[in-house]
């Protein structure tokens, strides 16, 4: 019956399913050999868990120590921040993503490549949601919050691995923010203190277009401050990102793109009317069709008199209340739905525009640049609930047809800017730049502070910093240092990125910042050293700002983990592929 080891465990066993595997021949006569290799397997499956183990569910991980934790989350970051890297500076590269959607982007934009490759591990999370809330505080610079954290993390890792506790980096690099926060101030070389000065805001928005954009940088720069004026409000601060609008068109060239004071639409008209001077519009959020029962029922017609006069009273009702609407001076209809065959044709007869939006925002966005209130319902409007628009008109651009609602300059509240280009994913990164640089705008309107850009301002703190070190008792001076070479790594990346050597270029800099010539920064055309003020490279002042506060946060957060813990994976069957998950 089988030896009495096995008997014995076969009574321990806890469930049937792990006797019938441990102990399948258990009535055979057991070999030495065999008895020992059965009480390793039983061991290992039935032995209490002990430790820390026993708080977790099976299956959930745990990982603490230097090693295994802190060490681990900073490659992680390390690896995240070299990802982006090679994306910074102006003759930076793109990156082709292709997300979960098999949607497909080429771009440099730090804030979409995060977004879209969906990264996983949880230290490097919090580095991408620093990046996210520096987008949402200023627009711009989330590539520098991800460099910058990164390199960090990447000077703590050497001063660990050589003894120095966490603590000490921590205190270490506090102090090292807080210096250079208060430094920054003091490096401001131009305030735009008449914020309708389009050559003025022009050359303050040039940086942040040409970290996009670079070959087109002066032409969008023009372009996008003189959108951005012809809108703001009589209080600056009022200024909404949302007012400027965008609407890509491919086929010829970036250079061809140009801007309307109102809106434009691809879209056509309903009827024969393509074109009204001095609009006065009224926007119906129903369709614009006589009404209709909400019952079925049925009409008998027994003669053609009886078939004329039915249809003669619909036609009748209609007919008064174009007639109505053009005696009350409405000559442009924007309807939030069908347009009928019959209230098409009083329309024409009295030379009104119709034009049909299906989208309620759009409907929104008209009733905003003419100043109308949408009618749920087919009456006859009030001098209140009618708008006016300079011009509303058909324009064909390219191959595509729009409808243009056009305002005098200065009278619009909405601007749109019409992106011309070659393919879709050139128009998508332009559009990405514009809408950085538009919030670099707002951002203006708060501070209007300019540094000197191009690395100038980078190699100007590091040198600060490097001295200030010195005279910092303790072993937080070590990390001090260390936050002075991250502050060198973001110069050090322009030039590399542009196909320079980074240490050559950065000697330069820093012998130039050493003899007091603080505005000297990187020319990208040529691997040589430029003065960054006469040169017109400028940064925002608040970009720089919330983009050291925002990294350091996030360094300092990742270096204070001390254990990792994981609880097991949610299970259960996926649901089956749908490639046309989000068709109608």
């Amino acid at each position: 019956m089988g030896c009495t080891l096995c008997r014995a465990l076969m009574e321990r066993a806890p469930k049937r399913g792990s006797r019938v595997r441990l102990f399948k021949e258990w009535d055979l006569e057991c070999s030495p050999f065999m008895i020992q290799e059965r009480k390793v397997k039983y061991m290992a499956l039935h032995v209490a868990k002990s430790g820390f183990s026993t708080l977790l569910k099976d299956g959930a991980r745990h990982f603490s120590g230097t090693d295994e934790s802190l060490l681990r989350n900073i490659e992680a970051c390390t690896d995240l921040s070299d990802l982006i890297r090679t994306s910074y500076g102006p003759i930076g590269m793109s990156k082709m993503v292709v997300n979960h959607l098999e949607k497909l982007f080429v771009t440099k934009d730090a804030a979409t490549i995060v977004n879209e490759v969906e990264i996983q591990h949880p230290a490097a999370k919090l580095m991408v949601i620093a990046a996210q809330q520096m987008e949402k505080e200023v627009g711009d610079g989330t590539n520098m919050v991800l460099m910058l954290a990164g390199s960090l993390l990447e000077g703590a890792e050497e001063l660990i691995r050589a003894g120095l506790s966490s603590s000490d980096i921590l205190d270490g690099y506090d102090r090292a923010c807080k210096r250079v926060l208060e430094l920054l101030g003091n490096l401001s070389v131009f305030t735009v203190e008449n914020i309708r000065d389009k050559e003025v805001v022009s050359r303050a928005l040039r940086s942040s277009i040409a970290s996009k954009q670079f070959p087109y940088q002066d032409f969008l720069s023009g372009l996008i401050a003189d959108c951005c004026i012809s809108i703001l409000p009589e209080n600056p601060k009022n200024f909404d990102v949302d007012c400027v609008r965008i609407v890509k068109i491919p086929g010829a060239g970036v250079r061809d793109s140009f801007q309307v004071s109102g809106m434009l639409f691809k879209r056509g008209v309903e009827g024969d009317i393509s074109s009204v001077e001095n609009a006065k519009v009224v926007v119906y959020s129903c369709p614009f069709d006589s009404p209709s029962t909400e019952t079925k029922g049925t009409v008998l017609i027994t003669s053609a008199n009886e078939l004329s006069g039915y249809s003669q009273g619909e036609e009748e009702a209609v007919e008064k209340l174009v007639i109505s609407l053009s005696e009350a001076g409405v000559n442009v209809v924007v309807s939030g739905g069908k347009v009928g065959d019959i209230s098409l044709h009083y329309l024409n007869k009295y030379n009104i525009m119709a034009l049909r939006f299906v989208s309620k925002f759009d409907m929104r966005r008209i009733c905003s640049i003419v100043g109308c209130t949408a009618l749920p319902r087919i009456v006859t409007p009030t001098q209140d609930d009618c708008g006016s628009c300079g011009s509303v008109y058909i324009k064909e651009i390219g191959a595509t047809h729009v409808v243009v609602f056009e305002q005098a300059v200065g009278d619009s509240k909405i601007g749109t800017l019409v992106i011309r280009g070659a393919t879709d994913n050139l128009l998508d990164e332009v559009e990405r730049g514009i809408n950085d640089t538009v919030n670099c705008f707002k951002a203006i309107t708060r501070d209007g502070r300019l540094l000197p850009g191009a690395g100038a301002t980078e190699v100007e703190l590091a040198k600060k910093l490097a001295s200030y070190a010195d005279t910092c008792p303790g072993l937080d001076q070590y990390a001090v240092k260390k936050y002075a070479e991250a502050l060198e790594s973001l110069p050090r990346a322009i030039a590399e990125n542009a196909g320079y050597k980074g240490p050559d270029i950065l000697s330069k800099l820093l012998v130039a910042h050493q003899k007091g010539q603080v505005n000297q920064g990187i020319n990208v055309m040529t691997g040589g050293i430029v003065d960054a003020l006469s040169e017109k490279i400028l940064d925002l002042l608040i970009t720089k700002e919330w983009a050291i506060k925002l990294a350091t946060q996030a360094a300092t957060t990742i270096l204070r983990i001390d254990q990792i813990i994981m609880s097991k994976a949610a299970g259960g069957p996926k649901p089956p592929a749908n490639k046309n998950w989000d068709e109608d």
